[in-house]
């Protein structure tokens, strides 16, 4: 699968909240930029050996420019740091994509949550969800008000935005958006790992989507050796215990896309044909996980003997 990938200019830099980051990016030339749907998320490559996921905020319609919002973590691994120091307004920086494993699915009634950074991708859900005519309401927590990424344009939305800082009220009262969700309501959840832990301890089967910016965490171990046949390919490697689907068919010389190398950015998902993943991704639902038609190969494994991959 071919992505678009380009040096875009940063026309506009400005604070969206303490410690974040809100960038404008245009095509140099002024070409229109690929569609996205809300949910989607680009890799951005600020410098060499640095590779970010971040999700797109902006208007879909708007094919002129990409928003992304960047949290400076602290500490980090230095790629929030380098676009927070490095990037400057007319300065060009690489982006990957557009990729969706966290779309919006038609429905009459959504109930979201966010945290903290994690309303970048919930934004143009809330737009789309508006102009569909949908019953919505938002929860939306944060450390304090001030660190609380695009409080002000989520004024427009009135009282079915709830602004929930933990300084002044606490941890987020889940109860109030999750008890008696009513027939026909998707719950979509976007944040820190513990949230999203326990957002899912309260939704009836079936009805939540998340999209994790961490891992969660596995309790499974590397695992037994395994078989692997390539279907495009021809050949059959064998899986060491420890060593990925990924890093196996990187070292017999087959190319493929990848970028997190955690589960949680879905660039890696690949077809399989035959034999039933042992899947430890934190991208696919608990449904796409039973139908075993793709398995993210930088973390999921086998549980059986043979996998067949269409690679």
């Amino acid at each position: 699968m071919s992505l678009y990938e380009s040096e875009l200019v940063v026309e506009r830099r400005e604070f969206a909240a303490d410690d974040v980051l809100a960038l404008t990016l245009r095509h140099p030339l002024g070409e229109p930029l690929p569609a996205w749907e809300p949910g989607a998320h680009v890799d951005v490559l600020p410098a060499p050996g640095l590779e970010r996921q971040y999700s797109l905020c902006g208007d879909p319609a708007d094919r002129s420019a990409w928003r992304i919002a960047v949290l400076r973590e602290r500490p980090g691994r230095g790629g929030s740091a380098h676009v927070h120091e490095q990037l400057r307004e007319g300065g060009k920086v690489r982006v990957r994509g557009p990729r969706n494993n966290f779309r919006l699915e038609p429905a009459p009634r959504y109930r979201f949550v966010a945290g903290g950074i994690g309303i970048t991708p919930i934004l143009p859900m809330l737009a789309a969800a508006e102009a569909a005519g949908a019953d919505w309401t938002l929860l939306y927590g944060g450390r304090t008000r001030a660190s609380m990424a695009f409080v002000e344009e989520l004024g427009r939305y009135g009282d079915r935005v709830t602004i929930a800082p933990e300084d002044e009220s606490g941890l987020l009262d889940l109860p109030s958006v999750l008890n008696d969700v009513p027939e026909g309501t998707l719950v979509y959840c976007c944040g820190p790992g513990p949230l999203l832990d326990a957002v899912e301890a309260r939704c009836p089967s079936g009805v939540l989507r998340v999209e994790r910016f961490r891992p969660k965490e596995q309790e499974s171990d590397g695992g037994t050796a395994f078989e692997v046949e390539l279907a495009q390919s021809g050949r059959t490697l064998t899986v060491a215990p420890e060593v990925s689907v990924l890093d196996a068919v990187r070292a017999a010389g087959i190319e493929v896309l990848y970028s997190c190398t955690e589960g949680t950015c879905g660039t890696c998902e690949t077809d399989v044909l035959d034999g039933e993943p042992d899947h430890r991704d934190s991208v696919l639902t608990e449904d796409e996980r039973a139908a075993g038609e793709t398995m993210m190969i930088c973390v999921s494994r086998c549980r059986g003997k043979r996998l067949v991959l269409d690679l």
